[in-house]
């Protein structure tokens, strides 16, 4: 793990800085120059120190990886705020290369589905070429079996055998020597309408209690409530992504704009609202995460 300097502030200085505050660092994903710039302003306005956003392989193949890191450093520079771009969820080294050579400030190398030393070996593979290019970039790696999908769901399958193993994560970020870790304690991709999601927090306080180094991340918050989020940040947790509500908020509001004006053809105008929505929704959540 690399080393934090403090006049260098870069996405590991906002993340212990998060961490020394009791607080965490929000990341959105974006597909669409509107929500990247709703994200941002949002996240400044509600007096958030730094924000990740972030492109899936989907994403970025929609958008394009140059694209979408030209827009951030744009952004970056209008707003004068730290905004940090991240490949979401890359699975393969080829992809993390193609985010590192586009520009992106951060990685996500998951490996989690591979049998563990290939999760580890890969990993290693990621971060020795991040370290190589650019050792501002921070690097994160995932272990154990995140379920579901970044969509809305009516029920999925939780069982602790999915959950990270604390022996394991401490194994792996001894091995690889990523920045950021991502872990599996009752947390689900996507959001469900037909079981309620809880959060095991007494077992992601052993994981962080066998490996305190790591800065820890939460995927797949959309669909819990905030309380759990609030509990999960006091036990360690400095970073949290949400994707599936921003995407719910986005288009219902775009449905409702076409339902309410069914000849409106000028996209600001449609686009407009559902760029409100999203902003409420991140401004909310920065709350939540700044513990306010």
């Amino acid at each position: 793990m690399k080393e934090i300097k403090s006049e260098n502030k870069n996405l590991n200085w906002y993340l212990a800085e998060a961490r020394k505050n009791g607080q965490a660092i929000g990341h959105f994903n974006f597909a669409t120059e509107d929500v990247l710039r709703g994200i941002v302003e949002a996240s400044r306005d509600a007096g958030a120190p730094a924000v990740m956003v972030g492109t899936s392989e989907g994403e970025a193949n929609f958008m394009g990886m140059k694209e979408a890191s030209a827009l951030v450093r744009a952004m970056r520079e209008d707003f004068n705020y730290p905004v940090f771009l991240n490949a979401d969820h890359y699975k393969s080294f080829e992809k993390c290369k193609e985010a590192v050579d586009a520009g992106y400030d951060s990685i996500i190398i998951d490996a989690s589905k591979l049998p563990n030393e290939e999760n580890i070996a890969l990993t290693k593979q990621v971060v020795d070429y991040c370290r190589s290019v650019n050792p501002e970039i921070s690097v994160e790696g995932e272990l154990g079996y995140l379920r579901g999908s970044s969509e809305v769901q009516q029920k999925i399958e939780i069982s602790s055998a999915d959950y990270s193993k604390p022996e394991e994560v401490a194994d792996f970020i001894s091995r690889t020597g990523v920045d950021r870790m991502a872990i599996v304690f009752g947390n689900i991709h996507g959001i469900v309408t037909e079981q309620e999601e809880k959060l095991d927090i007494e077992h992601f306080s052993k994981i962080v209690s066998t490996e305190p180094r790591p800065y820890y991340v939460l995927h797949g918050a959309s669909g819990l409530k905030d309380e759990d989020v609030s509990a999960s940040i006091r036990a360690g947790i400095t970073n949290v992504h949400f994707n599936t509500e921003l995407r719910v908020a986005y288009r219902n509001a775009i449905d409702k704009a076409f339902h309410d004006n069914p000849n409106e053809t000028t996209p600001y105008k449609y686009l407009g609202p559902a760029v409100e929505e999203v902003k409420k929704l991140v401004s909310q959540k920065i709350s939540v995460f700044m513990g306010k």
